[in-house]
């Protein structure tokens, strides 16, 4: 009785063949860096990721506010680099917020109060600042009517998350707002890097008003986190304006975010109410930012 005899030993080098041919570890490896070049993971969700992870590590020590300049730092590993050299206007917008990260840090240590008085001054003088190297060129009368409207916008949200920055409800909110409102501004208006920047903060921000909305608790945040959000948000808003067709008349419209947050009343309602009832006015000055910007620029180049 005679049996088919089956030639076995060719089939590992069939299989080897099949598995071998295309390089899988390879195409997932490209697959991953295209990924993570994607604009939205570099200003939507790794600074959002970085932030919550941030903010639920350091609320034992009272400094979620950390988050934001997590945040906002990723998406400079992302997105650029924190070279400094040479100190154009966009490296000294990063160069100040860390800065502003360790002084709000320090502040919230020692409890300094007396020195928010001085911040919206230092955040007029950093305004000018950064836009030194656009107004060097530009004749005396420019120089004056930019550099005053760039400090006053700046000096004003300074002072506006200032006065929030023992309340962490209504500054990430505003926080959340001012950022996605600046940064899709500035995206409109062809400014992908300034653009990234806004939408970090607001992304980062946007973690903490969420995790506070899920824990119905509130988190420490303080001026390490409300300090280097509006000296970053103001500065990015300015330097849109001046390099860009970032309209000027968008800049009132999110300089009022944090006064009307600050200003609104909430009724003793639970985090999440607290939190949409916030948002209704915050998020519709961003949207209104980012409409006039869309209807002066007209439809962006992305």
């Amino acid at each position: 009785m005679g049996y088919a005899s089956t030639d076995f030993k060719r089939l590992p080098a069939c299989t080897d063949a099949v598995v071998n041919s295309p390089r899988y570890d390879d195409i997932l490896e490209i697959k991953l860096h295209e990924l993570l070049n994607q604009p939205l993971v570099h200003a939507g969700l790794a600074p959002f990721l970085a932030a919550l992870i941030t903010a639920e590590l350091f609320q034992r020590i009272r400094l979620s506010g950390l988050a934001i300049i997590a945040g906002f730092a990723l998406t400079i590993y992302l997105a650029s680099s924190f070279s400094f050299d040479p100190l154009t206007a966009t490296r000294k917008i990063i160069l100040l917020g860390l800065v502003c990260a360790a002084l709000g840090l320090l502040l919230d240590l020692l409890r300094l109060s007396w020195f928010g008085a001085l911040l919206p001054i230092l955040g007029a003088a950093a305004a000018v600042w950064v836009a030194l190297s656009i107004f060097r060129n530009q004749p005396p009368e420019i120089v004056l009517l930019w550099g005053a409207g760039c400090a006053a916008y700046v000096a004003i949200l300074v002072w506006g998350m200032d006065t929030m920055e023992s309340d962490s409800l209504r500054s990430a909110t505003a926080g959340a707002a001012l950022g996605l409102g600046t940064g899709g501004a500035a995206l409109i208006a062809s400014s992908a890097l300034l653009g990234k920047f806004g939408l970090a903060l607001g992304s980062a921000a946007l973690a903490i008003v969420l995790i506070q909305m899920v824990f119905n608790q509130t988190f420490s945040t303080g001026r390490v986190f409300t300090l280097p959000l509006a000296f970053i948000a103001g500065t990015t808003g300015c330097l849109a304006v001046l390099n860009g067709p970032l309209p000027w008349y968008a800049l009132p419209l999110l300089a009022a975010i944090p006064i009307i947050a600050f200003l609104m009343p909430l009724p003793r309602m639970s985090l999440l109410m607290q939190s949409l009832l916030l948002a209704i006015p915050s998020f519709a000055l961003a949207a209104g930012a980012v409409f006039i910007t869309w209807q002066s620029v007209g439809k962006p180049a992305f």
